[in-house]
């Protein structure tokens, strides 16, 4: 959203003219997703055909066929490339992207799956501040746009790809009859949103901890504390990390990946995870907190209330890559 889309659609601020229809064709036109796309195949090394599969995650753009088939074109991807279009997960988008991805590569001998989540929340949810409607503002104050991208792949091919993290396990799980605390709703004008930070804070509080020692327990690592591991937590805003931080007893540090993305771009809904995951590589890179932490968990929180969890190993920057067969990395 900048200046120039306002002078192009003027009615967009205006929740009575700018219909959904309108909102999701600029964002069919203007979502970034190549740009990531391209800058995550840079880095991996390999030309684009050799991508086999594409899974693309968005919750604000609805069409068919989807953008997915713009994205393997302006890339250059084979016309055999198999694509897997995921929509409506929300703040859990790219980490529900990369468990399927996962599944994918350790399924299929050789295949190279890239990951693209992209989210525009202030074209599809912009307009004037409705003060009848305080979670709408909270969400326009929160929100932000952004696109990011992941390859994975089993068995690494030497000296090309240097995987940064192997993805060793996933899960899922739902706290049941919690759909109204958080909510994105496709309505005739724009999204509507509806949050209720309180309840948000007090599920994450109540659930997140045996969530974690279910993810902990089956890998064998020994009693490990949680200010021992590196954290990727989707920021969903500062009451959301705080209470997280609470029901672990984290040390103020080891969220500081994912307050700094919150702070810098906001809350991306789904591509935000892929940022907090650049921003950790960063800072690992750098000799920064958490750098000598070998193990780490990336952890999603969306509607539903769902909370995502993958296990993640840090692959060694001095020796050469060592992932098993059929074990997944990025």
């Amino acid at each position: 959203m900048n200046e120039d889309l306002l002078r192009e659609h003027p009615d967009i601020l205006d929740p009575a003219a700018a219909t959904l229809a309108t909102r999701l064709a600029i964002v069919a036109t203007v979502m970034p997703v190549a740009a990531a796309a391209a800058k995550a195949i840079a880095e991996w090394g390999h030309p684009a055909r050799d991508v086999t599969d594409l899974v693309f995650s968005t919750s604000t753009n609805v069409q068919v066929p989807a953008i997915d088939t713009r994205v393997a074109t302006l890339l250059g991807l084979s016309p055999t490339v198999q694509r897997t279009v995921m929509c409506s997960h929300g703040c859990t988008g790219s980490s529900s992207a990369l468990r399927i991805a996962k599944d994918i590569a350790e399924n299929n001998h050789g295949a190279r799956v890239l990951v693209v989540c992209a989210d525009m929340l202030s074209v599809v949810g912009a307009h004037a501040p409705d003060e009848a409607c305080p979670a709408g503002i909270i969400g326009h104050a929160l929100f932000g746009d952004g696109a990011g991208a992941v390859i994975v792949g089993a068995d690494p091919q030497e000296p090309i790809e240097r995987p940064i993290f192997e993805m060793v396990s996933a899960s899922q799980a739902t706290v049941l009859g919690t759909e109204h605390a958080v909510a994105i709703e496709l309505t005739k004008g724009a999204i509507d949103y509806r949050i209720e930070p309180a309840e948000l804070a007090a599920l994450v509080d109540g659930n997140i901890e045996r969530c974690m020692i279910d993810a902990l327990s089956p890998l064998g690592i020994g009693s490990i504390g949680w200010n021992d591991l590196f954290w990727v937590l989707h920021p969903g805003g500062p009451v959301i990390m705080d209470s997280f931080a609470a029901a672990l007893g984290l040390e103020r540090g080891k969220l500081a990946a994912s307050r700094r993305v919150l702070t810098e771009y906001g809350n991306m809904m789904g591509p935000t995870l892929i940022f907090v995951l650049d921003e950790v590589i960063r800072r690992r890179r750098q000799n920064h907190e958490d750098w000598s932490c070998e193990w780490g968990f990336m952890v999603g929180l969306g509607p539903g209330f769902t909370i995502e969890v993958m296990a993640l190993h840090a692959c060694s920057a001095k020796a050469t890559p060592t992932t098993p067969r059929l074990k997944s990395s990025l």
